[in-house]
């Protein structure tokens, strides 16, 4: 082949590269538009079809003991499941808007017609460490002049209560999103099968054969875990301090439980909310209700500790101080919603670590072997 020839083929070859590269470009351009326009579809959706599979995930178990209840008819049993979990959501969320409601009017009609009075602090609210002092000022300000006080932390008071309404707007748009969730789950436990196959053929595809079940199987036990052990338990908290403050006459009894639910799913003691609660009771209960309370309030605080290990981590061998962690972070990062990202992520990252390091412990026997053989 003559040089010129050469030249020639060399130029075609090279024509020819840049023309596949070109169109390989134009394809993953388009590709890329593509998913980033189903993206943009699809996000009005994401955050409920999280919670959606999250949901489906936790609560299977039940939902297949409903179904044999039900003869396996699996329609039924998911329309049944979506209809008692929208009661169950919506029931509370009724009673404590209710609590809040009667509060709040009555609060504001007494206050119209002056008729508000603040009991006095006892002598032993300055005896509280930090706040004690500062607090029994305030207190017994408001309880011998309270417009006066009203006046003097009006602008105290109208942050609050800002916070409050954008506290509560918050709650009623999760509270909806709760509600589409749960209805995505009832689609999703109907067909249970067919959402269990694509999740393992992804993370197949992801990984290999072997790893894309025992990741499924990992990140189902995870989800579950962090459903019983952190959302489980500061449901519990709740509704225990729930009971004694309402047998308390505490008012408001329901902004109260919410308070603690938030503050045991920030994996904070609902001491922090009980305490004042529980210095309040003091003021107009009786000496031994007030202490029997404030026991109780305590007991619910540190019931945690006790329930954290049995339902936390329980039947997987990923350490539970890795799921926590993952929660803690997760939450930190992400909300309310990466409790359980967060700690899926870091249950399949420690995994896979420990995979990787177990295989390199692996090869270095094998070559020992070998070695000696």
């Amino acid at each position: 082949m003559s040089p010129s020839q050469e030249q020639q083929q060399e130029q075609q070859e090279e024509t020819l590269y840049i023309s596949r590269t070109m169109e390989a470009s134009i394809r993953l351009a388009l590709i890329g538009f593509l998913v980033y326009w189903c993206y943009l579809i699809i996000s009005p959706f994401f955050m409920p079809v999280i919670w959606g599979a999250i949901i489906a995930v936790a609560i299977y178990p039940l939902y297949v003991k409903l179904q044999a209840l039900l003869g396996g008819r699996k329609n039924v049993a998911a329309i049944v499941y979506t209809l008692l979990t929208l009661a169950m959501l919506i029931t509370p969320t009724v009673i404590i808007s209710d609590s809040l409601i009667n509060t709040s009017q009555a609060l504001a009609g007494e206050l119209h017609q002056g008729k508000l009075s603040i009991p006095p602090p006892k002598k032993s609210i300055a005896e509280l460490p930090l706040i004690g002092e500062q607090l029994y000022s305030v207190w017994h300000q408001a309880s011998t002049n309270l417009q006066a006080t009203l006046k003097e932390y009006s602008p105290q008071l109208k942050q609050a209560g800002q916070m409050l309404i954008s506290a509560a707007t918050g709650a009623g748009g999760a509270i909806v999103m709760f509600v589409i969730s749960i209805i995505i789950s009832g689609i999703l436990l109907a067909h249970s099968g067919n959402s269990y196959q694509a999740t393992v053929r992804f993370l197949q595809r992801l990984t290999t054969p072997e790893h894309g079940i025992q990741l499924t199987l990992l990140a189902r036990d995870t989800i579950r875990s962090v459903a019983q052990g952190v959302l489980g338990i500061a449901v519990i908290q709740a509704v225990l301090a729930a009971i004694g403050m309402y047998l308390m006459g505490v008012p408001g009894w329901g902004l109260w439980t919410l308070l603690v639910l938030i503050v045991a799913v920030a994996q904070i003691p609902p001491l922090l909310i009980l305490g004042p609660v529980i210095a309040y009771v003091f003021t107009y209960a009786d000496t031994t209700p007030a202490v029997i309370f404030a026991v109780y309030g305590v007991l619910v605080s540190l019931s945690d500790g006790i329930l954290k290990p049995m339902l936390l981590g329980r039947g997987m061998d990923t350490p539970m101080p890795v799921i926590l962690i993952g929660a803690i972070g997760g939450m930190l990062l992400s909300g309310i919603i990466g409790l359980f990202v967060g700690a899926i992520a870091l249950a399949l990252g420690y995994e896979l670590f420990m995979a990787w390091l177990n295989r390199g412990i692996e090869l270095d026997n094998n070559e020992a072997e070998q070695a000696a053989r």
